[in-house]
């Protein structure tokens, strides 16, 4: 590989890292509140979802109890 190429790539991953500061600057942040009243949302729902395919687990469970026995 020549020189060249070795200073492209390099330049490649130090483009990336400074673009990709860039953008991370430009992020709007949730606040600390916000952080837990989302987190709070997402267990909720993360609950609710696993209740409800725990529940449709037990009902296909019979159905196919009731089909094959």
């Amino acid at each position: 590989m020549s020189k060249a190429e070795t200073e492209k790539k390099e330049n490649r991953i130090v483009k990336y890292f400074r673009e990709a500061r860039a953008e991370m600057r430009k992020v709007t942040w949730p606040t600390r509140q916000e952080a837990f009243y989302l987190t709070g949302i997402v267990m909720a729902v993360t609950v609710a979802m696993s209740i409800l395919l725990w529940v449709l687990d037990i009902l296909f469970t019979g159905v196919m109890s009731a089909l094959i026995g």
